[in-house]
């Protein structure tokens, strides 16, 4: 009888694991059980809620064709290591979605496949293709940006091509961006698009000289301090600060004292204390007690204590 009792016991509780997991399924809309079933094993009996699912193949291609943003982000992280070949053309439009998460979570999610991205004409060369030809500039940046996220070489030589061809300033800025993604600066590709008639490239281009561990071309980028874009000029100045570009110092020193943008003034400032010149000490004081804004004289103050 106590044996019966404790097997009756034994069935109601796994009835009711069951019935827990059913629900949790139903209220995230995946196939929770393997995933429960294997953890459980092995770490005990934990709430089912608190074990990380893996997305199946069915829900990666529901949510890819309708799902709302978060949802799309949720399901590809959790569909990482789930090799799914299938999924991949419902995958794909979404390197050319108007979000830039979305586009970027799926070429991450993409360039993780053993098969069906890598190959010719599949969809890496596809997105190659894209940047080269598609009529539409839109899909065209979308396409570079896609290279600079899949982390692969042959994106380097497409990227640099598109800046040098492209008659599209958002494509030429994509691209400029990506080449900072695949730190390399494109066999020279990076400078020319320092010195894009745009500002939206040159400030891409900017962006990724400061990430690129080998871009050294300091005086492309000193030549931007004169620029006729405020954010053109303040971020060409806290780039030589970071490089450390010792040689630009008398530049940094004329745009601190006049330039008309307090922001740019600012980061001149700034730069000047970074690169630990004497020659700016006299301007700096000055600065510090004159200039019309008070948070440009503060970061004159700073800056006086780093010489």
């Amino acid at each position: 009888m106590a044996l019966n009792k404790r097997a009756k016991l034994g069935l109601d509780l796994s009835l009711l694991g069951i019935v827990i997991v059913a629900a949790f399924s139903l209220a995230t809309g995946d196939n929770l059980t393997a995933n429960v079933g294997g953890t459980q094993k092995v770490y005990g009996n934990i709430p089912p809620d608190q074990i990380e699912f893996l997305s199946t193949g069915d829900r990666i291609k529901s949510v890819a064709a309708s799902g709302s943003m978060m949802a799309i982000w949720e399901t590809l992280e959790h569909g990482e290591k789930v090799e799914c070949i299938d999924c991949i053309p419902s995958v794909e439009p979404l390197l050319y979605d108007a979000n830039p998460r979305t586009r970027e979570i799926a070429a991450w999610w993409l360039r993780r496949r053993i098969f069906g991205v890598w190959g010719p004409n599949e969809v890496y060369q596809r997105t190659v293709n894209t940047l080269a030809n598609d009529a539409d500039p839109r899909r065209r940046a979308n396409a570079a940006y896609a290279l600079g996220e899949f982390l692969a070489a042959p994106g380097v030589d497409a990227c640099a091509a598109a800046i040098e061809r492209d008659g599209d300033p958002t494509v030429r800025a994509a691209a400029a961006s990506a080449l900072g993604r695949l730190n390399d600066p494109g066999n020279g590709a990076l400078t020319k698009a320092l010195a894009d008639v745009d500002a939206r490239v040159k400030l891409a281009a900017l962006g990724s000289a400061g990430r690129i561990n080998t871009f050294v071309d300091k005086a492309a980028v000193a030549k931007l301090i004169g620029d006729g874009d405020g954010n053109v000029r303040r971020r060409s100045i806290e780039l030589l600060g970071a490089m450390r570009a010792a040689d630009a110092v008398y530049g940094v020193i004329a745009v601190a004292q006049n330039d008309p943008d307090a922001n740019v003034r600012n980061a001149a400032c700034h730069t000047l204390g970074t690169l630990h010149d004497q020659k700016a000490r006299a301007v700096l004081e000055t600065i510090s007690k004159n200039d019309t804004n008070g948070l440009v004289r503060d970061q004159a103050q700073i800056a006086l204590r780093r010489l």
